[in-house]
């Protein structure tokens, strides 16, 4: 990510909130904000607010990406050997067996009632200060929404969780909310402060929350509404994703360029969590994927850690129909749907893989020098998605899974890469419109061509990979998001509403036996802190 002169100012904002001070809210900090000729420039307010942005750095890659990812149907850790044996919670997620102690469900709890800490604190703050700022409505106005945000994402995740909203409230003397009442928080929370979010669209206010990433909450609340509250609201998901699609956002040509490092700039992405190899730590995505070995073709420094992957279920969705061309001893693909690109797949070769992942893929080659081998076992590293197990020692299985290159690695860097990480974008609210209209029973030409936008921007433009109406089923749908948002953490709560989340996890397992799989339990911890808390249905005690 290359920062732009108005882009480095949020930069530097989020650089500092990530230091060792800003991990815990310590008043030295803060006190400086108390100063009441501090909260009156844009760059003063930016800083401001800052910190309740930082916490979303835990967001899309970490214990809220496992959990949203791991259930589902798409992505698995197997334990390959000792290798993410872990304590075993990466297993638990596969298998839908997890509990109170699962790490990953202790975690995400953390990170996300963090930023709502810092939220309430900030609001604090802000709202004694005297004279007041004179854009306080503006600032109370993205803070709540972003604290609906993350009351969202636990009340997606947890169900039934306590709302504080006063930041002297004690944490340890709270009771659950239902899921209904955090539902409707959200709601009005997001409805009472959405004329006042800016319409900016440029990189002024890029990394913050504007009006149409509020519209964006809205829409998937409302889309899932019938999981959350057990009331469908199709008409209102339409509304919503109406106000971001004729807000001016656009597909951009090349699927990829929302996630290289360069995606600052991207038409498409409605809100991103900013990340930078510099002064913005987080975003491992390459290194928890690839192998050690993969240094050799992808410029990981150090090579990959050999984790995350994607077996072949899911991968037997994506059109992996190809053009070749030869070139001397080197066979190269090019995938006719783009997006099949983002998984690698078959033997590696010691030959520098070039941007983007779906063109001149080297497949193949009777140079057998170039072959790359796995270095502790010294067999061929060849990615394989048919795999049955989740766990093995066996030395073939550390090749099991595809790997996923989908934020293009940054040359020469192991961890904290560059790209941006996406939370909403323009072809998930033009497919969550169709889905919409499809189960409101008034799919259209409109919804149609929506989709055929995302799929012709896929293939490139040729007309025979476009849909009919009669492809406009809620089957094809739920593959045509796989294809478009793996791995945005989005999926879990896909195969839920599409009901396929009891077995949505390949190789097939055991079907979940009733539904309390589909929200986690109350983290042990939180019920150690405080005794109030009463746990969902379906798991024990704590």
């Amino acid at each position: 990510m290359k920062y732009s002169n108005k882009y480095i100012k949020l930069g530097i904002v989020l650089a500092l909130c990530i230091s060792s001070s800003c991990k815990k809210l310590e008043p030295e900090v803060y006190s400086r904000v108390q100063n009441v000729n501090f909260w009156q420039t844009p760059d003063q307010i930016a800083a401001g607010i800052a910190p309740a942005y930082s916490q979303l750095r835990n967001i899309p890659d970490g214990n809220f990406h496992d959990l949203q990812e791991q259930p589902s149907d798409e992505l698995v850790v197997p334990a390959r050997g000792n290798d993410w044996l872990a304590a075993g919670q990466h297993i638990q997620l596969f298998t839908h067996t997890w509990n109170a102690q699962t790490q990953q469900v202790q975690d995400t709890w953390t990170d996300l009632y963090s930023g709502v800490t810092k939220i309430n604190f900030i609001l604090s703050i802000v709202n004694n200060l005297q004279p007041a700022p004179p854009t306080l409505p503006a600032i109370n106005a993205e803070l709540k929404t972003l604290r609906a945000l993350y009351y969202y994402w636990l009340m997606d995740l947890y169900g039934n969780v306590p709302l504080v909203t006063d930041f002297n409230t004690n944490p340890n003397a709270v009771k659950n909310s239902t899921r209904k009442e955090v539902y409707d928080f959200v709601e009005k929370e997001i409805k009472d402060n959405m004329g006042l979010l800016s319409t900016d669209k440029s990189l002024n206010t890029y990394g913050r929350l504007n009006k149409y990433s509020a519209f964006c909450i809205l829409a998937k609340l409302y889309l899932n509404s019938n999981q959350y509250v057990g009331t469908t609201k199709y008409p209102e998901t339409i509304a919503a994703c109406d106000s971001v699609i004729n807000a001016g956002y656009s597909l951009e040509g090349n699927y990829f360029d929302n996630f290289a490092q360069e995606n600052q700039n991207s038409k498409e992405n409605i809100f991103v969590v900013p990340f930078d190899n510099i002064n913005i730590g987080g975003n491992n995505w390459a290194a928890q994927s690839l192998h050690y070995q993969n240094d050799k073709n992808y410029q990981i420094a150090g090579g990959g850690w050999n984790g995350y992957c994607t077996n072949a279920e899911f991968y037997s969705h994506f059109d992996t129909t190809s053009t070749y061309s030869v070139r001397g001893k080197n066979t190269y693909r090019t995938y006719n749907d783009e997006r099949a690109g983002q998984f690698i797949i078959g033997q590696q070769y010691a030959e520098v893989a070039t941007y983007p992942p779906n063109a001149n893929v080297l497949s193949s080659s009777t140079d057998a020098t170039l072959k790359i081998k796995d270095a502790l076992t010294g067999l061929d590293l060849a990615f394989n998605p048919d795999f049955t197990d989740i766990s093995s020692p066996a030395a073939s299985f550390r090749l099991a899974g595809l790997r996923s290159v989908k934020y293009w690695p940054n040359p020469g860097v192991q961890t904290s890469q560059s790209n941006d990480m996406v939370i909403f974008r323009l072809a998930d609210v033009l497919l969550m419109r169709a889905e919409a209209a499809l189960r409101n029973g008034s799919a259209s030409n409109t919804d149609l061509g929506y989709v055929n936008q995302i799929r012709l921007r896929a293939y490139s433009g040729v007309q025979k990979y476009a849909w009919t109406m009669g492809d406009l089923t809620l089957n094809n749908l739920l593959y045509e998001r796989g294809r478009e948002l793996a791995w945005e953490n989005w999926r879990r709560q896909d195969v839920i509403r599409f009901g396929t989340f009891a077995n949505a996890r390949a190789p097939q397992k055991t079907l979940d036996a009733d539904k309390h799989w589909e929200i986690f339990p109350i983290p042990v911890n939180q019920h150690t802190a405080n005794p109030n808390l009463v746990q969902n249905p379906g798991y024990t005690a704590f």
